[in-house]
């Protein structure tokens, strides 16, 4: 099924690394982006679902368009979020509303490239490596529901990762602003 939340724990887990070089909200749209083909396959009821969107050569030119489009549809999302975080006096939770091109471009890599590895191992019509090969190495290498769990470890861990480290980043910055006034 198109559009699910596992692919974000990838996304999220990468968030608590890479803080202020990743945007999540980048990888999130570049993973919405790869599903465009899967939803349209299964509303013409193709007999393939994964076609050229979910091969590596495929998924950069989604990546491209997410980094170009990410800067416009993130800013107002980041904006509503900050203030909310500041309406409920959590400001060291608030996110830079603006990235470099790098870490847009990089997000959204991140975000394609991800997303053809975890379908690579649940799909068997992927062929991620096509147009050089048709094979699919990596299908059922681990079974569904422990692809399900890795995933969802990895949006709790990387959320409670996040959260985390802006507090301790936060507490960090407070103890130097005291130190030196």
């Amino acid at each position: 099924m198109p559009f699910t939340p596992f692919h974000m724990g990838a996304g999220l887990a990468a968030k608590a690394l890479a803080g202020r070089h990743f945007s999540v909200l980048t990888f999130g749209i570049a993973q919405l982006a790869m599903d465009i083909e899967p939803l349209v396959g299964m509303l013409r009821d193709a007999p393939v679902l994964h076609g050229p969107t979910h091969t590596y050569l495929g998924a950069v030119p989604i990546a491209c368009v997410t980094a170009a489009l990410a800067p416009w549809l993130c800013r107002p999302l980041l904006r509503r979020w900050n203030q909310e975080v500041r309406h409920y006096r959590m400001p060291w939770l608030q996110e830079s509303e603006r990235w470099s091109p790098q870490v847009v471009l990089a997000s959204a890599l991140a975000g394609t490239f991800s997303h053809v590895l975890l379908d690579s191992v649940m799909h068997l019509d992927i062929r991620p490596w096509a147009p050089w090969s048709d094979t699919n190495g990596l299908y059922a290498t681990i079974s569904l529901s422990a692809l399900h769990l890795l995933c969802m470890a990895g949006m709790a861990g990387g959320a409670l990762g996040w959260v985390a480290l802006q507090w301790l980043r936060s507490r960090r910055a407070a103890q130097r602003q005291r130190h030196n006034p």
